[in-house]
């Protein structure tokens, strides 16, 4: 019995070509996802990896800070490893962050992300690495000459004998520099790098204080191990890292992992939620296809099938629509990774460039979470038809009973509450255990829906029937379909709701954050002016030097600059001033005073909390060269996310910062009283000029700077996002459509009793708008009630205004009911196109 029993699954799907193409699309954008995020991030890891492998080469130990933003090697140290034994030659080296300008001087070579920095030139003779392949020009060999990789140079247009300037943020002015060489980077040609490179002695000149280099390759004398030379020169170098070549590159690789690891986690939660709106589709589909087969089955029970095999016929076709989905998904999911690589190299966001990478991993994974997620969606609908007795299937009242809702609907009445208290106990607090604690009660909420959702539709239904009663007739036949079966009305909209719960809480995040940020920059900030710059660039010290000695009617200038150190093992970010914080800043004093002492700290009131300081407590910290510094809490403030959580005595910033990472964060700038401003920013904005990457921004320009940066993280997420939206689309053109198969003999009815097409298709119309916007009503309400939770376990972190952009969601529910009506248009064609004779007589 088995092979007919195949046979008929086989022909089931044959005959149903359409209900199987959108079952399988389900599950295509659901595995789309899923391989094409492993894809991107394969392709990403082996194009580092090339990087990597270049790294490093003919150096046989490289003795390098623990902590990467650290001050660095002390020259006393490099100068002893030259003595050691069993060393050949040592090569120090120096890097930092630089700015390529175009030759006019006037605007920055934009590398969209990707690293520019500076490094030092060291002839063979002085070498370890392997030496540069230069593929124009020569070397740098004096101070005022650099070499550019073959894809700086590119970017900015320059070639050998070219002349151009660099600004190192650290520094003063820009200074002019002479094209000499341009040299091959194997592998980061195609991201955007810009690499300068310096004589050696410039090169330390620009980026140490003359006490430090960056790192010290080594080469081992004949017949030495680099093992053994790297043990040794370990034991007696405890506060620094000591590695052979081989370890170099896979710290450098686990670095890079790490961040593509955090992408991957990114898009596989996004392909997860793709995947969960595709199962309830499937699962939908599925149920309605056995409700429909329900007289097809019980003849299969009467002539000898077993319970087993009408069960496995059903599980066998989504054995085949899963193979079939999973194996187009990942052939989606390959031409999704080529697309957001070309898309985000259009954005010229830095990325590397590569073959694309498809592991076997990749496509093991797509073709088992496919296959289990249909298969797994069928099972249930599976059993319950196997379960049915023959003769009472053949009743034809039987296809419309169901079964109660009153045990599910406890069961989610049960979980709403569970699950709004959770939120309500998370959102009481700030930090990850609050987040989860939100999480795990969002998860509760959403159980609550799916189980609630088909007792608590027809009362809402009902209600949204006003919306079709200027339909007449037509209107009150669309309402009473969608509560008639309130198990597909809300298996159908439960898709809608996911994805509007997401797109909902992450635009009330948006707007809460962007009116944090407004809040604080208008109540917090007193200067007129910011000069703001790129990340890890910033506002440049010259740029800042310049306004204090060329702006008269500036009355006070602070930067705001970051430094580092440890607390324990623990490593800390703080910031420190170069300037008056009153006169630029309205900072709130729990006790103490703004005025830092020498060697004093600031402390936000959170972080004194959590630490248990208080005034004039004793904290000893360690910089960055291993020193134990003793600081004194001398005040504690009211949280602000612009000075972070402590501010340290600005005496130790040199201290506390390595020379190529001095840069300021922003800079804040008061005018004198009666000033004109017009004036002032025209002067500033010469000031600024020659250092192109700093820009002058009022009050109104700096929040929309900040802005911007939120809208590009949300435009990003409501990209991925709408992937759900539209696997959701599908779910109710899906569903609509077997609800039509499954209605065939009411709609020929209708006709014939002289119902017309155009009747028709307005009722599968109004009916579909009806689901959509009880969908949307129900996900808005989730996503505001879990926005607003997520968000009050955020204040810490600065967004401690809450802002739900009413005109959004208003427009989101209209947007619903447009899309119910155009997902509805194809279902009632169909259904206006049923022949009345052929569908009364269909059995």
């Amino acid at each position: 019995m088995n092979n007919p029993m195949r046979k008929v699954a086989l022909r089931n799907l044959a005959a149903h070509k359409v209900r199987l193409a959108l079952t399988v699309l389900s599950v295509v954008l659901g595995t789309a996802f899923i391989s094409g995020s492993f894809v991107f991030t394969d392709t990403l890891q082996r194009t580092f990896d090339g990087i990597f492998a270049g790294q490093a080469q003919g150096v046989d130990v490289r003795v390098g800070p623990k902590d990467q933003q650290s001050l660095g090697v002390p020259n006393n140290i490099v100068a002893a490893l030259a003595k050691a034994d069993g060393v050949e030659r040592v090569a120090p080296a120096v890097n930092g962050p630089v700015v390529l300008l175009q030759p006019d001087g006037k605007k920055a070579v934009q590398t969209g992300g990707a690293p520019s920095f500076g490094l030092s030139y060291l002839p063979p003779d002085q070498a370890v690495e392997e030496p540069e392949k230069f593929v124009a020009g020569a070397p740098p060999s004096q101070t005022g000459e650099i070499a550019l990789n073959t894809g700086g140079a590119e970017k900015a247009g320059l070639k050998v004998g070219d002349k151009t300037k660099v600004l190192v943020p650290s520094k003063g002015d820009p200074f002019e520099v002479t094209l000499t060489g341009i040299y091959e980077m194997p592998g980061a040609e195609g991201g955007g790098v810009v690499a300068v490179m310096f004589t050696e002695p410039q090169g330390r000149k620009l980026f140490t204080d003359g006490n430090y280099v960056a790192y010290a390759d080594i080469r081992a004398a004949p017949g030495v191990s680099a093992d053994d030379l790297r043990d040794r020169l370990a034991a007696g170098l405890p506060n620094l890292k000591v590695q052979n070549s081989d370890e170099v590159r896979e710290d450098m690789k686990k670095e890079i992992s790490e961040a593509l690891t955090f992408i991957n986690y990114f898009l596989l939660a996004f392909g997860a939620i793709a995947l969960i709106v595709g199962t309830f589709i499937i699962y939908n589909t599925f149920s309605m296809i056995v409700a429909q087969r329900l007289r097809e089955l019980a003849l299969l029970r009467a002539i000898g099938a077993s319970r087993q095999q009408v069960g496995r016929s059903v599980v066998a076709e989504a054995v085949v629509i899963g193979l079939i989905g999973s194996a187009i998904g990942l052939a989606a999911g390959i031409a999704l990774a080529f697309g957001l690589s070309a898309l985000l190299n259009a954005f010229d966001l830095g990325l590397p460039t590569g073959s694309l990478t498809v592991l076997p991993r990749t496509a093991i994974v797509a073709l088992l979470v496919g296959l289990l997620v249909t298969v797994a969606s069928a099972y249930a609908p599976a059993r319950r038809a196997a379960k049915v007795p023959p003769v009472e299937a053949m009743r034809s009242e039987f296809a419309s009973a169901g079964e109660s809702l009153r045990v599910r609907t406890v069961i989610g009445a049960v979980l709403a509450v569970a699950g709004g208290l959770l939120v309500y106990l998370g959102a009481q607090g700030t930090g990850k255990s609050a987040a989860i604690t939100v999480g795990v009660g969002a998860l509760g909420l959403i159980l609550a829906v799916l189980l609630a959702a088909p007792a608590l539709s027809r009362p809402v239904v009902v209600v949204l029937g006003v919306l079709t009663r200027p339909f007449g007739p037509m209107g009150r036949m669309a309402r009473n379909n969608a509560v008639r079966n309130p198990r597909r009305t809300a298996a159908t909209a439960f898709a809608l709701t996911l994805g509007l719960m997401l797109v909902s809480a992450i635009g009330i995040l948006g707007a809460s954050a962007k009116t944090s940020v407004d809040v604080l920059i208008d109540k917090g900030v007193k200067a007129e002016y910011v000069l703001a710059g790129p990340p890890m660039i910033g506002a440049a010290i010259g740029a800042v030097d310049a306004v204090r000695q060329q702006v008269p009617q500036v009355s006070d200038v602070t930067g705001i600059r970051a430094v580092g150190f440890r607390l324990g093992d623990e490593r800390v970010g703080a910031t420190t001033l170069d300037g008056p914080i009153d006169p630029v800043m309205d900072i709130e004093m729990r006790e103490g005073s703004s005025t830092i002492a020498e060697k004093g700290l600031l402390v936000g009131e959170t972080e004194a909390a959590d630490r248990g300081w208080e005034l004039g407590e004793k904290v000893t910290i360690t910089s960055l060269d291993n020193a134990e510094l003793e600081l004194t809490v001398g005040g504690i403030y009211v949280d602000s996310p612009l000075l972070g959580s402590m501010v340290v005595d600005p005496r130790l910033y040199e201290r506390l910062m390595p020379q190529k990472l001095r840069t300021n964060v922003i800079v804040l700038v008061k005018a004198v009283p009666g000033a004109d401003l017009t004036a002032m920013r025209t002067n500033l904005e010469k000031a600024t000029e020659p250092f192109a990457v700093v820009q002058v921004q009022d009050h109104e320009q700096f929040k929309g700077a900040q802005g911007q940066q939120i809208n590009t993280l949300l435009a990003i997420l409501y990209g991925l996002l709408a992937l759900a939206v539209v696997i959701a689309v599908l779910g109710i053109i899906n569903t609509l459509a077997l609800s039509v198969v499954e209605r065939r003999r009411e709609i020929g009815m209708l006709r014939a009793v002289g119902t017309q097409r155009s009747q028709i298709r307005r009722t599968i119309y109004l009916e579909s708008m009806l689901i959509a916007i009880f969908g949307a009503i129900v996900g808005l309400l989730l996503g505001v009630a879990l926005g607003v939770g997520f968000l009050r376990t955020l204040r810490d972190m600065g967004i401690d205004q809450i802002d739900i952009p009413w005109s959004q969601l208003v427009a989101m529910l209209i947007a619903s009911g447009v899309v119910g009506v155009l997902a509805a248009v194809w279902p009632g064609v169909r259904a206006a196109r049923t022949p009345p004779l052929a569908a009364i007589a269909d059995l």
